[in-house]
Order: structure tokens, then sequence, then C-alpha cells
């Protein structure tokens, strides 16, 4: 066996090890550790038969990059492999000043998905909606592409142009739909009184310093005689979780919000500061399947510390954090390290956070561009309104069930 075979069964023996020490994430020790030995002597046989026997000299370095990518991604979503090549253009990407097309993008079923979308921001002129999938992103299947890679792609310089495919449910053809990156302003939260007294607050993403302003609202609300509040985190998946953590502790003045833990990352609880609770007013919480990451703590919190109610439905589920692990030959592996749980014990990222009052998401189907077009007018790509918000509405009924 030739010394360039030989050094590629060694690398991909390296990755089988790392991916025997990331299964020690779900406890088992001494028993998966035999097992991944096993499965190294495997790897080591599969690897030199498709040499001996594939019906073409196979491409070894193509062959053990394929693997240490699918190994990453096979742990989470937000895990990946970079090559040298990709994690130097990883790097520069981040340090340039750039714009964005203002979507939450994370993978389901292997594809790029849409999670959320910024009201206002490019994607949302463009047409895009939540639970598009991005079968491609510049010609290439984002199948094949990491989350990393992903979102690499989707940030660029402010006036430059994204190409995607998108497919929509009960559309099953791709539509190529051409967004035009930006400098993407996050909406500030908007508040208002509505019927029998009841506040109405709307975050679209938990950038830093909303807590204060979701704070100011509260306040401003309760001054204007606001009884009862609702708290609409839906299509809310970008931000900080420090914010979402900040923002459980407005309405909490005992408790665990949520806490941080991982194979070799110590627990880390965040509890409630009874200081920085600023309502006792009865709240509900609405969610949907744009919902995720800070805005799922907080909606866990208030759930799970029986402090209200969360009503929609189910969330997207994430919440982890990733540690970038340099390689000596110049790639990288940015590896999940530790997940956010809920109160009672819950990894967000595994099982998302399912409300007590279910009202499902309205099917927003919309038109996608036709074949012959880039990007539908932008007139055309609004989604129409559904005639009543049946969400919100059971979430004001919840409220007036409460005694003031």
């Amino acid at each position: 066996m030739s010394m360039k075979i030989k050094a590629a069964i060694l690398v991909c023996s390296a990755a089988v090890l790392v991916f025997m020490v990331v299964g020690g994430l779900d406890g088992v020790r001494a028993s998966s550790n035999e097992g991944a030995y096993r499965q190294l002597q495997v790897y080591s046989e599969v690897l030199s038969r498709v040499r001996s026997e594939y019906v073409e000299e196979p491409n070894i370095p193509a062959v053990t990059d394929g693997a240490l990518h699918g190994l990453l991604e096979s742990l989470d979503p937000n895990s990946s492999y970079l090559s040298p090549g990709e994690y130097k253009d990883y790097k520069s990407h981040k340090t340039e000043a750039r714009g964005d097309i203002g979507a939450a993008v994370s993978k389901r079923f292997g594809y790029a998905a849409v999670v959320s979308v910024i009201p206002g921001g490019p994607a949302d002129k463009a047409g895009l909606q939540a639970t598009d999938i991005l079968e491609a992103i510049e010609g290439k299947s984002s199948r094949e592409l990491s989350l990393a890679e992903i979102r690499n792609m989707i940030s660029g310089q402010p006036g430059s142009n994204l190409t995607v495919e998108v497919v929509r449910s009960r559309r099953a053809e791709p539509q190529k739909m051409v967004i035009t990156r930006d400098i993407v302003n996050i909406p500030p939260v908007t508040d208002k009184v509505m019927e029998d007294g009841i506040g109405y607050i709307q975050v679209d993403a938990f950038t830093k310093g909303k807590s204060q302003e979701i704070a100011g609202k509260i306040k401003a609300l309760q001054k204007s005689g606001a009884k009862k509040l609702i708290l609409d985190l839906r299509n809310c998946a970008l931000g900080e979780e420090a914010e979402g953590i900040a923002t459980a502790n407005l309405f909490l003045n005992h408790g665990t919000i949520t806490y941080l833990q991982g194979q070799k990352y110590p627990r880390e609880a965040f509890n409630a500061d009874p200081s920085k609770d600023i309502t006792s007013l009865p709240v509900a919480v609405l969610v949907n399947k744009g919902t995720a990451g800070p805005a799922e703590v907080v909606a866990a919190a208030v759930l799970e510390n029986a402090r209200g109610d969360v009503v929609g439905d189910k969330t997207f589920g994430d919440g982890s954090v990733q540690k970038t692990i340099e390689m000596p030959d110049g790639s990288a592996l940015i590896l999940s390290i530790a997940k956010y749980y809920t109160p009672s014990g819950k990894a967000i990222q595994d099982t998302a956070i399912t409300p007590n009052i279910l009202v499902a998401d309205v099917d927003e189907d919309g038109a996608l561009p036709d074949e012959d077009q880039e990007t539908a007018p932008p007139d055309n790509t609004k989604k129409a309104a559904p005639q009543q918000d049946e969400q919100l509405q059971k979430a004001i009924q919840v409220l007036k069930s409460h005694a003031s």
C-alpha cells in the first residue's frame, strides 16, 4: 500500500477517533470507546477495499475530505468541517465589512432551511419566506455545503446579488430567486394596547439592546393601563442568547431561566435576578416554527416556571455554543461544545419548545417567482395577511380567562 494511501487512512482514522470522543457527549464512556475502535478497523478496511476494488482509481484526498465533512455534519446542524481552502475563505470573509440578506438560515433534512425572515430586509423584499428550502446557493447544492459555508455565502458586500433556488411547500420544482444583499436593520420592538387592556409587544430579533427596549415597552404599556401582556416571538430567530435571558428575567423574580452544559463544559446556570423583574402582569408568549434561539429561551423560561402560557406552534429548535478548533494542516472544526437547556432539563436544540396551548401555523404557501423570472416584482411578493390571526386570537382568549 502506497504512502499516500496510508496517510489517507491515517487521516480518516483520526476522523473516526474524533467521532469517538464526540460520542461521549451522550454520556457513554468505556463501551462506546470499544465500539469506536472496532469501527476504526472497519473504516480502515472499507477504505482499503475502495482503493483496491472500486471501478476506477479513487481520489483518496477527496474521499477523505468528504468523510470529514459528513462526520461533523452528522453530529448536529451547527458543527462543520472546513478544509484548508474553505477555512481560509471563511476567515477572510468574516473580517470583511459586508451586508446580508436578513434571514435566519439553518439546515434541515440536509438542505439549507429558512427559519425566519427579517421584515423589510432583502430576503423579505425578494419574497423569501420562513420554511422555504434553499436547494442551491450560487449554483451549489446546499446539501453539499456545511452550515458555516452557507452562512458565509449568503453574506457579502452590500449591493451584491445572491442567487438561490427555492423549494416551497406543495411546489417541488425549485424556482430561481435573486436577492440583493444590504445592511440589515432590525425593526424596533413595537407595542400597542389591545382590547380589554391587553398590551401587545412584538419582537423580530434579539440583537444587542433588545431586552432593554422590551423593558421600556413593558413599562410604557403598564403606565398606559395594560393589565395583561402578549409577547409575540413568532418568526424571531436571530440574536444573542444573553438578550433572551435578560428578557425572560423581566417576567421572573425567581427560578432558573436556562443553563448551558456540555461534555467538557461545566453546567452554567442562569437564574432570575429578583431586582430585574419589572412586571407581574399575566403574560402569554406567541411562538411558531420560525421561533428559534434566544426567543426559545424566553418561551421555555416563562412556560416551565409557570409564569405564563405559551401559545402557537412548536418552535424550530436551536441553541448551542460552538468552538473553532484549528487543525495542523490549516483545516478547522466548528464543533458544538455545549447546549442550552430548559429549566426542566430538555435540550432546546433537540426537543424545541412545545406550547402548552397548541395552535398550528397558518400555511403560508405564497407564490414563488415564475420560472422565467429571477425575482418577482416587490409588489407581487408580499404575503397576503390571513383574514384572522388565530394564534393571536387564542392568546387574547387565554388572557381574558385570567382574572385581572
